[in-house]
């Protein structure tokens, strides 16, 4: 959540940040602010809203001339969003400037002892508290502003990714983190801080990741990055290796668009390379054979779609291998008192691999001997680099708030492990287990036969947009599936929507049910099609109209629905994979419909870094 990028070389440095800002939207926020060093001195201009009301301002002051500066877009946690508030803030004396991602626990405690030493403060905010503590450590002494921010952070409870300048020095900008990403992006006489890539790529494709307790010293020649001790820590260089256009529109109305229509791509980068000749290859996870044949319970731990992903991977698991599989929220997770025994599989997924409940969960299930798979989609990230085994889902950047692609490619994960588990444990045969990934190389092709329909979910959504409230409908694998549906509407569109288990329907929802309410059943497994059209034909008798999202071989009577979507034929294991698309669609042109902000959806964050 939030975006930090800074920026030191001898180009001008606003246009630069405001650049940077733009390309870390996606991450949610409600306000923008740079800090820059002008011949005025350390100058600060900051709004709320979008990054266009920053620019505005920047130019009613005549624009600020700098080459040094740092910049942030806020998420509000403490204190309303509004211009005092926004970030930067200055320490005391205004020599010194802070932005901050993450939460400081302790920062009541510590605003007590600032404020009982003279420090007035101008915010509500936490971060404030960081920007004082810094100006009243660094008091002139010859300590440098990086030993001070090593000092100042060893006192803060919580979390962060710091940005920090100081009059001291107008061509430095000292770093920090502690459970919030930060990336320093190496160019050639100019260097940059970012919380992630996307912000730096415009400038150059070389980066160090800051790990945990770190703090570097970026200026435009140089980067040296110190441990808690203070002493000099190598730092491998890595390179992005996709293209900028990856992270661009490319023509689309918007990014959500965009990743939607990218799906098939994503999904056999996923697949692909570890399929060969019929069998799937999991060795350089540290999936072993063994470990695989041993697990008594495979626990499975996400957030948000990453928790209707592992749902549907659940039922699989189960399902094929016959072994105990469980879903959990994360944040459930780590307080439920879980049992975690050392032969058990965690997977734990997170498109950003930095959502702050799921890295807490993990490091949960470590500390109790589970072997943790991570299933993520950003390379390096923090989740990436403390599990066990990694399963990149190599699906390219995702943009908009609302995941599409990367739930795609996280199902089709989860399928590769579900059937590597089976054959490994002898639930099914080398035969089996060849027909089942012929069936995970044909999902792509399938995915595009679904994308192929979008103008019948353009003319259902111009007909559904105005409803105040959707109930999604499915059994089994269909209510994992359903789940994901009814959250792509409501994020995106603000219209409220729930997701039953059909069989529950008549334990209290149905009273809900009246006259022009729209349903949306999902019916993909034979055994289930007659229950669930019983369900249907209940809603249907209260007035709902129902779209419904059947497999090929459906052949019940579906009279009493308004539009029946067939999907291609495949495997019922995998069927999630080919119903969300066309809900997808539907939830993406309902938001159109209706004029909303479709890849930056009110109050919501693409990185979830805070619990």
């Amino acid at each position: 959540m939030c975006g930090i990028v800074g920026f030191t070389g001898n180009s001008p440095a606003v246009p630069i940040l405001i650049k940077g800002l733009y390309r870390l939207e996606y991450r949610g926020y409600d306000s923008a602010g740079v800090a820059a060093f002008t011949k005025e001195g350390l100058e600060v201009v900051k709004s709320r809203g979008r990054i266009a009301n920053l620019e505005e301002k920047i130019k009613e002051i005549g624009g600020m001339n700098a080459t040094c500066g740092i910049g942030h877009t806020r998420w509000a946690t403490h204190g309303e969003p509004s211009d005092r508030n926004s970030h930067p803030h200055l320490g005391g004396r205004g020599k010194v400037a802070v932005v901050h991602n993450g939460i400081i626990e302790n920062y009541m405690e510590l605003r007590q002892q600032l404020e009982a030493h003279g420090y007035e403060f101008q915010s509500e905010t936490d971060t404030e508290t960081v920007a004082h503590l810094v100006d009243y450590l660094h008091d002139g002494s010859n300590h440098s502003l990086a030993m001070t921010v090593l000092k100042a952070v060893g006192m803060l409870r919580g979390s962060y990714a710091l940005g920090v300048v100081s009059m001291d020095d107008p061509e430095e900008i000292v770093a920090a983190r502690r459970d919030n990403p930060l990336v320093i992006g190496i160019g050639e006489g100019e260097n940059m801080i970012a919380s992630d890539v996307t912000a730096i790529i415009s400038r150059t494709r070389k980066y160090i990741i800051l790990d945990d307790g770190e703090v570097a010293v970026v200026r435009p020649d140089s980067v040296v990055v110190m441990n808690a001790f203070g002493d000099i820590v190598e730092k491998k260089i890595q390179e992005v290796t996709w293209d900028l256009s990856a992270a661009e529109k490319g023509g689309y109305e918007h990014f959500m668009i965009k990743e939607i229509m990218e799906q098939p791509a994503a999904v056999t980068n996923t697949i692909h390379p570890r399929v060969k000749d019929g069998k799937i290859n999991f060795e350089d996870s540290g999936l072993t054979d063994e470990r695989l044949k041993n697990a008594k319970h495979v626990h499975i731990i996400g957030c948000g779609s990453a928790l209707h992903a592992g749902m549907v991977g659940r039922s699989v698991i189960e399902s094929l291998c016959r072994v105990r599989s469980t879903a959990s929220i994360a944040s459930e997770f780590r307080y439920e008192n879980p049992i975690i025994r050392p032969d058990d599989i965690c997977i734990v997924i997170s498109q950003s691999g930095e959502t702050a409940d799921t890295l807490a969960a993990m490091r949960l299930a470590k500390q109790a001997g589970a072997y943790t798979v991570a299933v993520v989609n950003v390379v390096s990230s923090t989740i990436a680099r403390e599990a066990d085994g990694v399963l990149y889902l190599w699906a390219g950047p995702e943009i908009a708030v609302a995941t599409t692609k990367a739930y795609s490619a996280q199902l089709a994960a989860l399928y590769l492990f579900a059937v590597k588990m089976a054959n490994v444990r002898g639930t099914i045969t080398e035969e089996q287990e060849k027909a089942y990934c012929e069936t995970l190389y044909t999902i792509p092709e399938k995915i595009s036969e679904m994308l192929a329909g979008k103008e019948k979910m353009q003319y259902l959504a111009s007909r559904y947009a105005n409803r105040s409230s959707v109930f999604f409908l499915g059994r089994g694998l269909d209510y994992a599936a359903a789940m994901e549906a009814s959250l792509k509407l409501k994020e995106i569109s603000y219209i409220h929507s729930e997701a039953y288990a059909a069989g529950e329907l008549k334990h209290g929802t149905i009273s809900l049910i009246e006259q022009g309410t729209l349903v949306v059943a999902l019916a993909t497994q034979p055994a289930l099609y007659e229950k669930t059209i019983s369900n249907i034909r209940e809603v249907v008798s209260r007035g709902a109209e129902v779209i419904l999202i059947t497999g090929a071989d459906f052949d019940c009577d579906a009279s009493c629905c308004s539009h029946v979507i067939k999907l291609p034929e495949i495997r019922q294991e995998m069927s999630a994979s080919l119903s969300i698309i066309p809900l997808q669609l539907l939830s993406y042109y309902v938001a159109v419909e209706r004029n909303c902000d479709v890849d930056k959806p009110r109050n919501l964050a693409k990185s979830v870094t805070v619990e």
